[in-house]
C-alpha cells in the first residue's frame, strides 16, 4: 500500500505573488499582504473541503486523542487538546509526560469554544465524528481541518492508522519523518513477531469489561485488533468474532477457549476487573487456569491508532508474555 498517496494531499495555491519553488513537499505557497506584513498560506483539502492555514503553523487545537499521538510523533507540541471523560478527564495518561503545559479546552464531542477562541490558533484539527454544527462553530474560530475515515473503511487493512498521521505530517512539511517512523515501527513489530511465532499456544482473546458486560473484540474493524492479528499473528479464540465487537453472557465465558486473554477494564472504576478474577465461571477459561490473564492499561483501543500507543502495546504484549 502506498501509504502516501493515501494521505491527505496539500494542493498548490495559485496567485499573482506565488513563491516559485519555496517547500516542494508542501507546494507552492503565497504570500498575503496584510497590515502586520506578509504571511505565507497553505491549502490543506480535508474532508470538508479546503482551509488556508499558514505554512509555519505555531498553535494547534487538537480535539482528537489519536491526533495527539500523531502529533507528537513528528516531534510536534499541540498548543491545546481536548479531553475525554473515558480517558480520566485529562491528558491520554500514556502521552501526559510529553504534553505537559498543553491546555485543556474541553471534551471532543463538547469543545470549551470560549477557550479555544482566546487562545486565537492557527488551525483546529478534528475527527470525521465531529457534528456539523460543531465544526461550524468552530470554522468561526479558525480554520479546521475535518480528518479521518468512517470506521467500516478501516476492513483488515493494517497501514489504515498511518492515513491521518501523513496528513498532518503533510501540514508540517514532515512526511518523511513520518514514514520513518512509520518504518521504524513496522520493525518493531516484525521482531515482536518472530518472537510471538515461537509461541507453542497463542490463540488470543481481547476481552473490555464495561459495568456488568464483557465484550469481545474482533479480529478485524479495528487497528488495535489487526495489530493482534494480522500483524502480531496472535490466534483468534473461537469465541472472537471476524468484524464485529460482540458482548457475552456470563453463561458463555467459559467457552473462550483462548491460551491469552488481555483484559480491559474501565479506567473509571478499576475494581471491575478484580471481582471479574473472583468469578467462578471466570476460572473456567484456558488462560486464567494457565495464569495467562494480563489486564491492560485501559488505553489499547486509543494507543492502536497511533505510532508511539502501538510501540507501547507491542512492549506491554512482550513484557507479558516472555
Amino acid at each position: 500500500m502506498n501509504r502516501k498517496a493515501n494521505a491527505f494531499i496539500l494542493t498548490s495555491i495559485i496567485g499573482s505573488l506565488a513563491i516559485v519553488g519555496a517547500c516542494s513537499n508542501q507546494g507552492d505557497v503565497v504570500e498575503d499582504q496584510g497590515a502586520t506584513g506578509v504571511e505565507e498560506t497553505q491549502t490543506i483539502t480535508h474532508l470538508k473541503g479546503e482551509s488556508d492555514v499558514p505554512l509555519e503553523i505555531e498553535k494547534a487545537v487538537v480535539l482528537s486523542a489519536t491526533y495527539i499521538d500523531h502529533m507528537l510523533t513528528i516531534d510536534e507540541k499541540p498548543y491545546a487538546v481536548n479531553v475525554e471523560a473515558r480517558y480520566g478527564g485529562d491528558y491520554p495518561a500514556y502521552l501526559e509526560d510529553q504534553l505537559e503545559g498543553v491546555q485543556l479546552v474541553g471534551s471532543a464531542d463538547e469543545p470549551n469554544l470560549e477557550a479555544i477562541t482566546s487562545l486565537n490558533p492557527d488551525v483546529i484539527l478534528v475527527e470525521s465524528r465531529t457534528p456539523d454544527d460543531t465544526y461550524n462553530l468552530l470554522e468561526q474560530i479558525a480554520p479546521t481541518i475535518v480528518l479521518g475515515n468512517e470506521w467500516l473503511d478501516y476492513d483488515e487493512d493494517p497501514d489504515f492508522w498511518t492515513d491521518d498521521l501523513l496528513a498532518i505530517a503533510g501540514m508540517y512539511d514532515k512526511v518523511d519523518l513520518a514514514e520513518k517512523k512509520i518504518d521504524e515501527l513496522s520493525q518493531k513489530t516484525e521482531d515482536a513477531r518472530k518472537i510471538i511465532e515461537t509461541l507453542e499456544d497463542r490463540k488470543l482473546a481481547y476481552l473490555r469489561l464495561r459495568d456488568d458486560m464483557v465484550q469481545i473484540y474482533a479480529e478485524n474493524g479495528h487497528p488495535m485488533n489487526t495489530l493482534l492479528y494480522n500483524e502480531l499473528t496472535f490466534s483468534p479464540s473461537q469465541m472472537t468474532p471476524v468484524d464485529q465487537r460482540e458482548d457475552l453472557s456470563l453463561e458463555t465465558i467459559p467457552e473462550i477457549d483462548a491460551d491469552y486473554i488481555f483484559l480491559e477494564g474501565d479506567v473509571n472504576r478499576s475494581d471491575t476487573v478484580e471481582e471479574m478474577k473472583q468469578s467462578e465461571l471466570w476460572n473456567q477459561i484456558p488462560a486464567v487456569q494457565k495464569n495467562q490473564i494480563y489486564a491492560t492499561d485501559s488505553y489499547w483501543l486509543l494507543k492502536g491508532w497511533g505510532a508511539i500507543g502501538r510501540g507501547q502495546i507491542i512492549d506491554e504484549i512482550l513484557n507479558d508474555i516472555e
